[in-house]
């Protein structure tokens, strides 16, 4: 069992031609229970400034306008995630087992990313010596 995990998220866009990531957070979680909540948290979060509900005190009247219905919609890919128990289940197994964790949805400009590993199995990856191949 793995037992400590680093968690990111980061947005990707385009800027001059070139792929920008911007880290939007961090967090090395102690435990597998608190990787899956920190990701949950952070899709949530995302969702929630991507699509704000109308009625929230900061924003002014008429701010918010309706998408077209064939834009792709980030905030319901995050909140379905969030909600889906065999895909929470799928993370946790794939994180228990040392395995990276990607998940990733896009719209039209920026590409959001949630990962995680784990702290160990990065640092077996640093330990173990690199395989060289003689070429003939």
């Amino acid at each position: 069992m793995h037992d400590e995990f680093l968690c990111h998220v980061t947005a990707y866009g385009v800027c001059d031609g070139r792929r920008i990531g911007v880290p939007l957070g961090t967090y090395r979680a102690p435990t597998l229970a608190l990787a899956l909540w920190w990701l949950r948290d952070r899709a949530s979060w995302i969702a929630e400034r991507l699509d704000p509900q109308p009625d929230t005190p900061h924003l002014p009247r008429g701010a918010l306008t309706p998408v077209a219905d064939d834009a792709p919609d980030v905030p319901r890919v995050m909140r379905a995630w969030c909600a889906d128990d065999v895909q929470q289940e799928l993370v946790a197994d794939e994180l228990a087992a040392g395995r990276l964790v990607r998940i990733a949805t896009s719209d039209d400009t920026t590409e959001y990313e949630l990962m995680a590993e784990s702290v160990d199995a990065l640092r077996m990856q640093r330990a173990s010596p690199p395989l060289v191949v003689p070429v003939a």
